[in-house]
């Protein structure tokens, strides 16, 4: 017979548990973590918020396998509102170290399960790489198909030049179907520097046009060959760069790319146009960039150049001298042509407003001096390193489209490779006075959150996880690694919405599945590892050209005038996979995998 004590206590657990109010709080707090796990030595964090204003203690792990609670601990203080958030809460259990599977109790909420393990990202660098084997134009290995290939007929070009240059292949830049140089440039660096840094990250699963089979080959190689041909057709010759193909007026529409109608729409000829670098602003309809040099784009192309030399001197010395000789004449068109090659527009006002370029100077520099060892390019790099010591986003609360670009400067570590011990110290400040701005730019919201919400802003996330990463292995300071580590769980979950900012990343977890793109709207084709633009302030959402929901949004709850983000295909401003970020995310993955970033210290 039950007593009648133990009945009350049943009773009172039954009133609280299933009584309104008590529902009504539940549905109205959630914990945030990174879906795909942690590693156990590195800082763990989930993030509790709240509609209501709740006072949470203590926070629970608790082992799924059993429900016991394994490690109990409190709360800390409250962050406050954030976005549609009155609470907040940091719960930090990186004491924790055992691997296993688990999930968080705290206040009225229970977070989805997760791993914890030292295999946690183990073949994440990888399976990001479909992504960018999906977007690649000529010969698409996804769709076992061609396309574009008769790009391109020449545009702003001298007058001596051919009407038409083969500049098929290359990746698409995201949803539609442009190809830039600047992004392409520097994704392919990306990859290069991934293969270089973290090798063991990468398999051989795929053959040298992106098909299945093993070449003997890790495939973040053979990917970064395809963008490096396509780069040498984009710089033919000495003096001769061009910086994009096609323009808006691709925009017209849903279609694969094998079935690109508007390829003949442009105009006379085959293909699509291809524009000549002038070092002047450009663009045939009612826009025109604001283009002065060729700097920001020949910088790029000398570092992409120059690491594919120093790689492939091991196995291949006559593509070694090639990529040695392209590099040379990228790097001497960009201090003939110093200023930006920004792409041009047509149709929209929307374009890459790119207004650095010392950055990308100073990169290829750095990268010729290690190739050549000749100090001239190191005391080149040095000087255009003291002329944006900070990309100037750090700490802004906005920008315009990839105004400051690339979205952190690799230069300064690559530099810092040949130098002393106070020109080290100098380029790893610049690092910390960067890291420091976007620090103090969060006001230590619980989210840790000091990036600004413009578009595109999970590849500005990815690139200051870099940051946050060189600066660490530079100079030994774990201060910031909570930061990121935090910028690095916001992409998969731990963020207002909680969701994944990875397509089919982490396949079981809350991830896009409805982004914007003709492959997936069309014909249900997954975009495995493509990186979402992500959220952006609410203010730029409203006041976007041709943005419309499709369907009914399942984070309407946690939309605020801060941030919106949508998993609808109709939102191209946060939905939309760009080809550039997936490839700086190749490299965070990587380092993630092999670099243990992350690891738990008492500081920020």
């Amino acid at each position: 017979m039950v007593s009648l004590h133990v009945f009350k206590v049943f009773l009172c657990l039954f009133v609280l548990f299933f009584s309104p109010a008590y529902a009504q709080e539940a549905a109205q707090s959630w914990i945030r973590i990174n879906q795909i796990g942690y590693k156990p030595e590195n800082t763990k964090v989930a993030v509790f918020v709240s509609k209501g204003v709740q006072a949470v203690n203590i926070f629970q792990l608790v082992d799924q396998k059993n429900d016991r609670v394994v490690f109990k601990k409190k709360a800390g203080k409250d962050f406050g509102k954030y976005g549609p958030f009155n609470s907040s809460y940091r719960l930090d259990f990186s004491e924790f170290k055992r691997s296993g599977t688990y999930y968080i109790k705290a206040g009225t909420a229970r977070s989805a399960g997760f791993v914890v393990s030292d295999d946690v990202y183990k073949g994440s660098a990888d399976f990001v790489l479909r992504y960018m084997r999906q977007q690649r134009s000529g010969f698409n290995p996804f769709l076992n198909d061609s396309c574009h290939t008769k790009d391109g007929y020449i545009i702003y070009g001298p007058d001596s030049v051919a009407f038409h240059t083969d500049v098929s292949g290359g990746w698409h830049d995201a949803t539609d179907y442009l190809q830039y140089s600047t992004t392409s440039a520097n994704a392919t660096y990306h990859l290069l520097a991934a293969y270089r840094d973290f090798p063991g990250s990468f398999t051989d699963s795929c053959q040298a046009n992106g098909l299945k089979g093993k070449n003997g080959i890790r495939d973040v190689l053979d990917e970064a060959n395809w963008g490096l041909r396509w780069l040498q057709k984009m710089h033919p010759r000495q003096g001769w760069m061009f910086n994009q193909i096609a323009d808006d007026r691709d925009h017209a529409g849903y279609r694969l790319p094998g079935n690109d109608s508007v390829d003949y729409g442009y105009g006379p000829g085959n293909g699509r146009p291809v524009y000549f670098i002038t070092g002047r602003p450009q663009g045939l309809g009612k826009y025109q960039n604001r283009a002065d040099g060729a700097a920001s784009t020949a910088g790029k192309f000398a570092s992409a150049f120059a690491l594919a030399a120093q790689i492939y001197s091991k196995t291949d010395t006559a593509l070694s001298n090639t990529f040695r000789r392209k590099s040379l004449t990228a790097f001497q068109l960009g201090l003939d042509k110093p200023g930006v090659a920004q792409t041009a527009p047509n149709k929209a006002p929307y374009f890459y407003e790119e207004d650095n370029w010392t950055d990308d100077m100073e990169l290829g520099a750095a990268a010729l001096f290690q190739l050549t060892a000749d100090s001239a390019f190191f005391s080149r790099s040095l000087t255009y390193s003291e002329l944006e010591k900070v990309s100037p986003w750090m700490g802004a609360d906005t920008a315009r489209h990839y105004q400051w670009y690339p979205f952190h400067n690799f230069g300064h570590y690559e530099l810092a490779k040949g130098g002393n011990a106070a020109t080290k110290a100098k380029l790893i400040s610049y690092y910390r006075e960067g890291i420091e701005r976007v620090w103090q730019k969060s006001g230590g919201n619980a989210f840790y959150r000091g990036i600004p919400f413009i578009w595109c802003s999970n590849n500005l996330t990815v690139s200051f996880a870099i940051q946050c990463y060189l600066y660490r292995i530079m100079s030994g300071d774990e201060s910031y690694a909570r930061l990121e580590q935090a910028s690095f769980d916001w992409l998969f979950g731990c963020n207002p919405w909680g969701t994944s900012m990875v397509c089919g990343l982490p396949a079981a977890g809350d991830a896009p599945a409805d982004p914007h793109s003709s492959l997936s709207f069309l014909h249900n084709y997954p975009l495995d590892g493509g990186l979402v633009d992500g959220p952006v302030y609410g203010s730029i959402y409203s006041n976007l050209i041709g943005v419309h929901l499709r369907d009914a949004d399942e984070y309407a709850g946690f939309q605020s005038d801060l941030a919106v983000y949508h998993d609808d295909a109709g939102d191209f401003s946060t939905n939309e996979p760009t080809m550039d970020g997936t490839a700086s995310l190749i490299y965070l993955l990587a380092a993630q995998d092999t670099g243990s970033p992350g690891v738990a210290v008492k500081k920020k």
